[in-house]
């Protein structure tokens, strides 16, 4: 699979390529069973299962899943969504609004700052695209580490919303809270 974004940080290369349903879901399988996954709900899904889940993704208009590199390594996933087609009967969607999900593959020796670093690259794929104007995430209320990425990166909570299998928090990051917050990071 051909490499559709690549970002280079003071971490190394982080780089996206599309998900390839049957040739990733052994990795991924491993990934969203694994109990730090559990906000994914995938738990307890078999291989099959979890390459059917990405086969559906890869046939659904205005839905993609991207296998994230780092350094050439698998290390992150990443899914931009059309939230008016997954949301929008729980938020009013507006036009330029790009549905995001992500999550860093489990690790024995957590770097520190990779969690940023995974979570700007996503979003600098997504904000590449000149018609988006905001970024839509819909994480677990409890969790509560996601929440303080997603505020570093200028996401603002803006309602709790009823989804299958949890409540959420609906947040929104406009390209120039985006910008603005990476320019505070920059200077630090």
């Amino acid at each position: 699979m051909a490499t559709v974004f690549t970002r280079t940080s003071a971490l190394g290369t982080f780089a996206l390529r599309t998900v390839d349903p049957a040739g990733d879901a052994p990795l991924l399988h491993a990934w969203l069973t694994h109990p730090k996954s559990v906000f994914w709900m995938m738990g307890g899904a078999g291989r099959a299962e979890v390459e059917a889940e990405f086969a559906r993704v890869a046939a659904s208009p205005g839905h993609a899943a991207y296998l994230g590199l780092h350094d050439g390594r698998p290390a992150f996933l990443a899914e931009r969504y059309d939230p008016a087609a997954e949301l929008g009967h729980v938020y009013a969607a507006e036009p330029g609004d790009a549905g995001m999900h992500f999550l860093v593959a489990p690790s024995a020796r957590p770097v520190h700052g990779f969690t940023s670093a995974v979570l700007a690259t996503v979003l600098d794929m997504i904000f590449a695209d000149p018609g988006v104007r905001r970024v839509v995430a819909e994480p677990d209320v409890r969790n509560t580490a996601v929440h303080r990425r997603n505020a570093e990166m200028g996401f603002t909570i803006e309602d709790t919303v009823e989804l299958p299998g949890k409540s959420a928090y609906l947040s929104v990051c406009t390209r120039a809270a985006y910008a603005a917050a990476r320019a505070k990071e920059a200077v630090r």
